[in-house]
């Protein structure tokens, strides 16, 4: 209803997706996710997080990091038991696989990703996996989705250095080994400030390379989480 206040409709909304974790709705020509807190069942309730504690802590971390500059969602409405955010655009892994979008669009989507991950690394803060179904981008605009990093961690250098492993076995995982974008777009992450953390996941990985030969090979014919392991360690071998 056009003249439904935005608050009511979400109430209309939770109304009508009782139990359903995610639910997409417009309003007034602007597209907004609704998420609630999980319904665990059976053996689940033991072994996860208390429902309400996660989406508390889910609302407490996308305001922290707002209030600190990191491209986040906006978060539009919330309560108890549900948040509400703005729409942020397609998913990278998303926009990669659209065959309307070129290639040289597609690589200026994701040497964006790589400037606003060395962005968000500036400012002191971890993603905890951000791998390219977990980045958003909209008109030229990156937006980080479902945080884990612990943003009150003492060892934030332990985190981002993650971040970069992430981000580059999820680049080798969707867009394959020899895929010509990878290697700017990893570029662009260390251009924008990250060549500190991508040194220091350099030197942590270090004493893995042997398994660089162990995967070998696997590296055409192993699992699509595995194939991008042997690529990853192949990327820190080869680049300086």
């Amino acid at each position: 209803m056009p003249n439904q206040t935005f608050r009511s409709l979400v109430d209309t909304v939770l109304n009508d997706n009782k139990g359903e974790r995610v639910v997409r709705f417009e309003h007034l020509g602007q597209v907004y996710w609704l998420k609630q807190a999980e319904k665990l069942t059976g053996a689940m309730r033991f072994l996860k997080a208390n429902p309400k504690t996660a989406i508390q802590t889910e609302i407490e971390t996308l305001t922290q990091l707002a209030k600190q500059g990191a491209q986040v969602p906006e978060l539009v409405c919330f309560d108890d038991n549900f948040l509400v955010v703005a729409d942020v655009g397609k998913t990278l892994s998303e926009w990669i696989v659209n065959p309307e979008v070129d290639q040289a669009k597609c690589l200026r989507i994701l040497t964006d990703s790589g400037e606003a991950l060395a962005k968000l690394h500036r400012l002191g803060l971890a993603h905890g996996r951000p791998a390219l179904r977990d980045i958003s981008w909209r008109d030229g605009k990156i937006s980080f989705i479902d945080f884990e990093a612990s943003q009150n961690s003492k060892d934030i250098t332990y985190q981002q250095r993650r971040d970069v492993l992430v981000y580059i076995h999820s680049l080798y995982r969707y867009l394959g080994p020899n895929h010509e974008m990878i290697t700017p777009v990893i570029k662009a992450y260390r251009d924008a400030g990250g060549e500190h953390i991508w040194q220091e996941a350099k030197a942590w990985i270090a004493p893995w390379q042997f398994l660089y030969y162990a995967l070998y090979p696997l590296k055409d014919i192993g699992g699509k989480d595995l194939r991008p392991i042997y690529w990853l360690l192949w990327h820190f071998k080869q680049v300086n």
